[in-house]
């Protein structure tokens, strides 16, 4: 079983924006954050089919680490 992590990003027009950081040019989006995943899942599983069926490797995710920084906010 492979695992890859996912960022799922809010857009402002609703729904959610996802990128593959491990697979370059693996994109997807969904109307809802449950949509957003299942379309995250198929979009990796069809980009993993591509590189089998062209012969290249399968891409390996890489520790990526995740943080959020809490900075102060701007005096106008």
């Amino acid at each position: 079983m492979l695992r890859y992590t996912v960022i799922l990003v809010p857009e402002e027009e609703g729904g959610y924006s996802v990128e593959v950081p491990a697979l370059p040019g693996c994109y997807t989006q969904g109307e809802t954050r449950k949509e957003a995943i299942a379309m995250a899942k198929e979009a990796i599983e069809l980009y993993l089919e591509s590189c089998k069926a062209h012969g290249e490797r399968i891409p390996e995710e890489s520790s990526i680490e995740s943080l959020v920084i809490e900075v102060k906010e701007p005096v106008a």
